[in-house]
């Protein structure tokens, strides 16, 4: 019956694109060259299951902006550096909007968003309070012991695997590390054991959120099927932010059963905000910023992380430079500190080139035309959707040296940066819509990192060798392995 709905619909939108382009309507001039579109469906079958790599791939034969119709939807894609730092910096303003899929309006997650608001007085509202208490240099430096706390949670977690001669999961690892670290920062406890490899409510449906808002959806390319939602996936998404809202409500009420409000947590600060200036937010917002936070702040690190702990080990002449860094700056065995992460250009040098080979989120989230602008002589018109490829900015050969080769020295005599500055690498994004989180990233994952190598031998059993260096991914909402990173850690001589 479905079936029949959604090519009954298809069949009727066709008829009408037939007769508008026999009367000439519809038709958009001067957009940038892209691929011949094909009827219906326009240029949705170059996409196949790796956008980013197709996109690029595009790219190279129709240039650095590109045009393509993707269903209904007319969109661009930006693949320079050049390109990007004229859409994310010279015409910042009317390229700011969201183009929001349609998974992220389950329970109106996306009126509420701080990801996906446009910029409005809402979106300024939370934008302020996550950059004034959460991620400012103030706050980051207060809360450095609980980073460091997490660091030794996940290292001596590892100790205990390597007492058992057991394998750890390193993407998996740090997905705890970071929820837990993020779960303290908010709401001043754990939300996940940080001792066992087991799956917590809370843990396994930030993960299943991940995986549904990643899915292809029908609806994003056909508007037409929004009511019906053929796939499911909004129905879906909607009950685990339902789950995820309803722990949420369950702390705040916690919370405020204690009579006044004195952990001076992120939570303390919101509720606080809600009670001297109520127009500003309200619970709604405030639950969606939470969820904002988890679900950015929680996959994006622990990918990027196995990423690199992947390269590492799969480059033996990087490890060792690295293992002997570490040993001269930090001593063997110890943990790193935030506050020794300048002292390890190295190590900082691994993370960039990380970044640059695999970017959390390779082409970025979705931007929206909110005014007809003209980009580089072509018109661009009023709602295109917008997608910045990350990814192959990152591997653009006339850019980098061997690009697709991992060689974190190329940074050791370079002032390239990750922070939305240097358009050749921006893995967080740039202009007013940079992923918030830069900050508090850019302090955890070196000291994961850096941990890491310098506590323990790392050893792959040679069944799994294959599919632990395997560098396939699952592209998604984020970039991950598509085989996980399983080692054995053992401990130093």
């Amino acid at each position: 019956m479905a079936f029949m709905i959604i090519a009954s619909l298809l069949l009727s939108y066709m008829l009408i694109r037939v007769i508008f382009s026999l009367f000439g309507v519809g038709k958009q001039k001067n957009l940038p060259p892209g691929p011949t579109r094909l009827p219906i469906i326009g240029n949705l079958h170059l996409l196949g299951d790796q956008p980013h790599r197709s996109l690029a791939k595009l790219a190279e034969i129709h240039g650095p902006i590109m045009s393509l119709k993707l269903g209904q939807i007319t969109t661009l894609v930006i693949s320079s550096s050049t390109a990007a730092k004229e859409v994310l910096q010279k015409h910042d303003r009317v390229f700011s909007a969201r183009h929001v899929p349609d998974a992220l309006h389950a329970q109106n997650h996306a009126r509420y968003s701080v990801a996906w608001l446009p910029v409005c007085t809402d979106w300024r509202t939370l934008r302020r309070i996550s950059n004034s208490n959460i991620f400012s240099n103030n706050s980051l430096e207060s809360n450095q012991h609980l980073r460091n706390q997490k660091v030794e949670e996940l290292i001596a977690y590892c100790r205990q695997a390597s007492l058992l001669n057991n394998h750890v999961d390193i993407g998996r690892a740090a997905f705890r590390t970071s929820l837990n670290l993020l779960s303290n920062t908010i709401f001043s406890k754990d939300l996940t054991n940080p001792y066992e490899d087991s799956g917590k409510e809370f843990k396994e449906v930030v993960g299943n959120i991940m995986v549904e808002a990643g899915k292809p959806n029908l609806v994003d390319f056909f508007p037409v099927l929004k009511k019906i939602d053929p796939q499911g996936i909004r129905r879906r998404l909607g009950r685990h932010f339902g789950k995820v809202l309803e722990i949420f409500e369950e702390l705040i009420e916690e919370r405020l059963r204690l009579g006044r409000l004195k952990q001076d947590d992120v939570l303390d600060v919101c509720l606080k905000i809600i009670q001297d200036s109520p127009t500003e937010i309200n619970r709604s917002h405030m639950k969606s910023l939470f969820l904002d936070l988890f679900g950015a702040g929680t996959d994006t690190s622990s990918s990027t992380l196995e990423w690199a702990m992947t390269e590492v080990l799969r480059n033996p002449q990087t490890l060792t430079k690295a293992k002997e860094e570490l040993q001269e700056v930090i001593g063997k065995g110890k943990i790193i500190k935030e506050d020794d992460v300048f002292r390890l250009p190295y190590l900082s040098c691994i993370v960039k080139e990380t970044l640059r080979l695999h970017p959390a989120v390779p082409l970025l989230l979705p931007r929206k035309v909110e005014d007809e602008v003209t980009l580089s002589g072509y018109t661009i018109p009023k709602g295109t959707q917008v997608l910045v490829n990350a990814w192959a900015i990152g591997r653009d050969p006339t850019v980098w040296d061997d690009p697709l080769e991992f060689k974190p020295q190329r940074f050791l005599e370079s002032r390239l940066d990750v922070r939305g500055q240097d358009f050749d690498l921006i893995p967080f994004g740039a202009g007013r819509r940079i992923c918030p989180g830069l900050p508090l990233a850019m302090r955890m994952i070196p000291i994961m990192l850096g941990s890491l190598l310098n506590n323990f031998e790392w050893s792959i059993d040679t069944i799994i060798q294959h599919e632990a260096f395997d560098m396939t991914e699952k592209f998604g909402i984020t970039l991950s392995k598509a085989n996980p990173l399983c080692v054995v850690p053992k401990p130093l001589n």
